[in-house]
């Protein structure tokens, strides 16, 4: 139960609020602190020849280039798969012609209250130029199926959501 809710701090892409909370058991926090944040699409693209389509591109809170699936937030009033082809799109330049869900899950459970939504796209082919945002500093890399799951333990993608979409696809024999 929430006793009293006040927001921190409210910016274009996030809100944190501060809730006095009454847990299930009784116990109350006086502090507890939740980011709100934009659900987000992220799309598992394959092309024709078994390479997975990824972009690099520099990570603030990593403080690294990151290797990642394309992915951007669900703009209001849009559905997560129309997310995913868009940003597909403006981060690569790519189309596929075969969609599927793969897994929708939350992002962080404990303190944020968005979710991600994964796609699996089969048949991904350049269809324009890459169009990222002006914040963006993209480079795609096609990375062969294989590559990337032997890698997946050495760090080649590091987003956990990420890695859990590409072991959940190869589980599912998306992969083979």
């Amino acid at each position: 139960m929430v006793k009293r809710s006040r927001t921190l701090l409210e910016r274009r892409w996030l809100r944190v609020r501060e809730e006095h909370v009454v847990l299930p058991t009784g116990v109350e926090i006086e502090e507890f602190h939740l980011i709100d944040g934009s659900d987000w699409a992220a799309t598992l693209a394959l092309t024709d020849d078994r390479r997975v389509v990824l972009v690099e591109q520099y990570r603030h809170g990593l403080g690294a280039v990151s290797r990642e699936l394309p992915a951007g937030v669900i703009d209001p009033g849009e559905e997560a798969r129309g997310a995913a082809e868009r940003e597909l799109l403006e981060e690569t330049g790519m189309a596929a012609g075969a969609w599927e869900p793969l897994y929708v899950t939350h992002t962080e459970p404990s303190r944020h209250t968005n979710r991600a939504h994964f796609f699996l796209a089969r048949g991904a082919r350049a269809v324009a130029r890459p169009r990222p945002e002006s914040t963006e500093s993209l480079r795609v890399v096609l990375v062969p199926v294989e590559e990337v799951l032997a890698g997946l333990g050495g760090g080649l993608v590091t987003h956990g959501l990420h890695v859990a979409a590409l072991l959940l696809a190869e589980r599912a024999g998306a992969l083979r």
